[in-house]
């Protein structure tokens, strides 16, 4: 007698759990295997070997004219730059894979490599994330937002006009306060232009990819506004410091000096932004597709729709106006040393930003009785994972330099004596600009403008001709979004990818060098005198 196949419902908890018979083949035991090979063997699963597999063999093939460790940490950056090149294990991962790596292969200690995950300038991002929930909260963001397309999407939209105002803001903003501040600042007002698109599979292409140029615009910006001028970002001030030790009897670079030369390099440099990102994400059409949802008539009625600001938003924005007064001002020049000077330097531009935000748990809203602007239930949106991400970026950049690593890399600039006169200019430039794709702006200021000196004097040239190109450089961190943490702070939104930032970053990487090329020997010899020795 044939069987019948037995239908058993197992969402009905009276059924016992019965054999059932099936009219599905039994697998044989080759093609069960071979199905096992194909689930093992996918492409996520090959990138997740190729990590620890790169690592290996560098340790065994690899000899570095150093100390054991600089090996190994040449080994580790090979294993985490390919799983986060690959993203086969999810970003926030492995950016906590130095915390196990480093010990393991004797490169610091487990303590040392906790502490770069919550420094300054991590303190810096956290207040800031907190402020910017505490706009998004509020919908002044949102007000921002329409106020900014307003003035600069035209009627009809015009997309490279709002890209520029967009941009050309940013800029702005950062040339008085720190980039990461900036990108934080400017970063929600151009999500809430974005907001009013459509998202997911209903986004049409020509709108993704005004998404992607307005982010981009946004972190490249900030970086670049962050030349023009002394307080515009760490970078410069670290080179003035090093010029006034290094050559005390020379002439310091004043406020005024640094921007005459600055501010015409950042500017081309800017429009070379603009021009990039309007051809590679800008297409012809997309005004129509703009148009749709950036309606001037329909955005100065949902303006009135928000009504006068109340209390609370005019607390936070007077909160966020005190904290950048606060970074702008904590250290200005050498005769203006800035409020910071009165604690001896041991503020930071962190020690504001999470002062700041704690005020927002203490003032209250005049909404509810006893409800304060914030409360931590709202700061469950705090991306922890750039936080993460971050903090790999600043370890990576310690265990670069404990590793001995950095050294290694200091002595292939020793060609750069036989190098011509206006051959310095872009090598320097080149050079430092690729070593802050691994390391952080200041680490590599820090690390390469003495190296720089030595070479200059042997030269007997001088000195700025290496020192300028070389700390300018170290701001055209453009590929990662590890470089910086601007490029994070637009790689958190999730409307860029690493592809993206590389077919940006890559162009305008070799605009700024070609751009400080010729403006070095030019200009630079005008304003510095880098046409004579010292």
């Amino acid at each position: 007698m044939a069987s019948t196949p037995v239908t058993v419902d197992h969402d009905d908890p009276k059924n016992p759990l019965l054999p059932v018979i099936t009219d599905h083949p039994i697998q044989r035991p080759a093609e069960s295997f071979q199905f096992s090979l194909q689930s093992i063997l996918t492409p996520k699963n090959v990138f997740i070997l190729l990590g620890p597999l790169l690592c290996a063999v560098i340790c065994l093939c690899v000899k570095l004219d150093g100390p054991t460790s600089s090996r190994n940490m040449l080994a580790v950056l090979a294993w985490i730059f390919v799983w986060w090149m690959t993203e086969a294990v999810p970003m926030p991962i492995t950016s906590m894979a130095p915390l196990f790596l480093f010990p393991l292969f004797g490169i610091c200690s487990s303590d040392d490599v906790a502490h770069s995950y919550m420094d300054d300038v991590i303190a810096l991002v956290l207040g800031s994330f907190i402020l910017a929930l505490a706009v998004e909260h509020y919908n002044i963001h949102r007000r921002l937002a329409l106020n900014t397309t307003l003035i600069f999407c035209g009627d009809p939209v015009n997309p490279p006009l709002l890209l520029l105002g967009i941009c050309g803001t940013t800029a702005f903003v950062s040339m008085w306060m720190h980039n990461v501040a900036a990108a934080l600042l400017m970063m929600p007002v151009a999500t809430g232009i974005l907001q009013r698109f459509p998202t997911g599979s209903a986004q049409s292409p020509l709108v993704n990819k005004f998404c992607r140029a307005v982010v981009l615009g946004v972190i490249y910006s900030a970086a670049i506004g962050g030349i023009s001028t002394l307080t515009g970002t760490g970078v410069n001030l670290i080179l003035v410091g090093m010029w006034r030790s290094y050559f005390p009897e020379q002439n310091p670079i004043s406020f005024n000096t640094w921007s005459f030369f600055a501010f015409p390099l950042a500017l081309v440099i800017f429009f070379a932004l603009w021009v990039i990102l309007c051809c590679l994400y800008i297409r012809r059409g997309s005004s129509q597709a703009l148009s749709a949802y950036l309606d001037r008539d329909h955005l100065k009625r949902e303006l009135q729709l928000l009504g006068p600001m109340s209390f609370a938003e005019k607390v936070v924005l007077a909160v966020f106006s005190m904290l950048v007064v606060l970074w702008m001002t904590r250290r200005l020049t050498d005769d203006i040393p800035g409020w910071g000077a009165l604690f001896n330097g041991r503020a930071g531009d962190g020690t504001v930003s999470v002062m700041m935000a704690t005020l927002l748990f203490i003032i209250p809203n005049k909404k509810k009785p006893g409800e304060k602007l914030m409360d931590w239930n709202k700061c469950k949106k705090l991306p922890w994972n750039i936080i993460l991400l971050l903090g790999a970026g600043f370890a990576i950049a310690d265990g670069v330099k404990t590793s001995g690593l950095a050294e290694i890399l200091s002595k292939a600039l020793d060609f750069l004596e036989k190098a011509p006169y206006w051959g310095i200019a872009p090598a320097v430039c080149l050079i430092s600009s690729l070593i802050t794709e691994f390391m952080s702006n200041n680490a590599t200021t820090t690390l390469v403008i003495p190296i720089l000196i030595q070479i200059a004097k042997s030269m007997h040239v001088h000195p700025l001709l290496f020192m300028i190109p070389g700390s300018i450089g170290a701001q055209f961190s453009y590929l990662l979004p590890t470089s910086t943490p601007s490029n994070i702070v637009g790689f958190s939104t999730g409307h860029i990818e690493m592809v993206d930032m590389i077919k940006t970053g890559l162009p305008l990487k070799i605009v700024g060098i070609a751009v400080m090329s010729i403006l070095m020997p030019t200009l630079g010899a005008y304003v510095f005198g880098t046409d004579r020795a010292i």
